[in-house]
């Protein structure tokens, strides 16, 4: 049994035994082939839920879902978002998570990720009003931008310090959009709907290589293969990395909890760390000896980044599980575990 199935698995076990359940149900997953979605999908469908995913695989990858493609309770609909799409069937709940989210694709596909996180955003709002079907709209902690000290932990009062025609302006302001419109809708219409800012997540499926960019793929690729690590500025920013269960259980707990109707809430894991570290660390796991190369930091890239996560703990008892040390152990193993062997220990 691999890492992912395993992780699965310990997913359904955790959900059962709080008795949360959406079997039964019928979910719509947006971006349902991406790095989060497809673990949402595989979770429900093991629920015995009837999963639509939908995804246009801009980001997405077919492999992440393609052990649910003959599966009864699992329609795979290829489709771009921010392009309307009508359901007949019933749909209890939408789980709203296409867009691309590396920092390196704002640059080559802002228009799309404007689209996918404005009108796609609107065009899912639709359906959900339609079908009365509850949303959960995934936002970002982007939507902070780079935080005033004075607001680190982050808590959800915090309105932001965003540059909206910065580099990174496509996704932090379409998806500050985003919100508006989801509020917009509960305003207007009533909609049941929660807005959850998701801090940096890693795990197995997600995306490495130059243009996704993304820090613990990208040094994990580059460390199994002797490469130098590339770190960007001096090192001392500081991210909070949540492996990906603790983000999945956060986001499903979220999505069935009555509680968190009308609730905007950060996801995250609340051990902050520096880049520098995070590279030694993955150094160290490896026990690869590669070169850390330094190079310009982005233009408005945050210098700290920490979630405050009391309000999910207290709307649903969530807590995080999985460390950033075991984290690490299990992605790495996914990525390239016969590289790991040859290359480095």
């Amino acid at each position: 049994m691999g890492i992912v199935e395993e992780d699965v698995n310990s997913l359904v076990r955790s959900l059962n035994a709080e008795g949360v359940s959406f079997g039964g149900k019928s979910v719509l997953v947006t971006g349902g082939a991406g790095f989060l979605g497809s673990w949402i999908c595989d979770v429900l469908v093991k629920q015995g839920t009837r999963v639509i995913c939908v995804d246009n695989f801009s980001s997405g990858q077919r492999e992440n879902v393609g052990h649910l493609v003959e599966l009864d309770n699992f329609n795979l609909v290829e489709h771009d978002i921010s392009q309307p799409i009508i359901f007949d069937e019933k749909i209890d709940v939408v789980m709203h998570l296409a867009s691309r989210a590396s920092p390196f694709e704002f640059g080559r596909f802002p228009i799309q990720i404007l689209k996918a996180n404005t009108l796609g955003t609107w065009v899912v709002l639709g359906i959900a009003k339609k079908h009365k079907a509850r949303l959960v709209y995934a936002s970002t902690s982007e939507i902070y931008g780079d935080p005033d000290p004075a607001y680190i932990p982050t808590p959800e009062t915090y309105n932001g310090n965003v540059n909206p025609v910065g580099s990174r302006s496509c996704y932090d302001e379409a998806k500050r959009a985003g919100e508006a419109f989801v509020t917009a809708y509960r305003t207007q219409h009533g909609l049941d709907n929660r807005i959850v800012r998701i801090f940096n997540t890693y795990g197995p499926r997600m995306r490495s290589g130059d243009l996704y960019g993304r820090v613990i793929p990208r040094f994990i690729d580059q460390a199994v293969n002797g490469q130098p690590l590339t770190v960007f500025g001096d090192g001392m920013q500081t991210r909070s990395f949540c492996y990906v269960t603790d983000t999945v259980m956060g986001l499903l707990l979220l999505a069935i909890s009555d509680k968190a109707e009308g609730e905007v809430v950060n996801v995250g894991n609340t051990q902050e760390i520096t880049i520098l570290e995070l590279a030694k660390r993955i150094r160290e796991i490896t026990e690869c000896a590669s070169d850390l190369t330094f190079h310009p930091l982005p233009e408005d890239d945050p210098k700290r980044r920490c979630p405050d996560v009391s309000k999910l703990e207290k709307l649903t008892g969530w807590k995080t599980e999985v460390s950033l040390e075991e984290g690490l152990k299990k992605t790495i193993s996914w990525f390239s575990p016969s590289k790991i062997e040859k290359t480095c220990i």
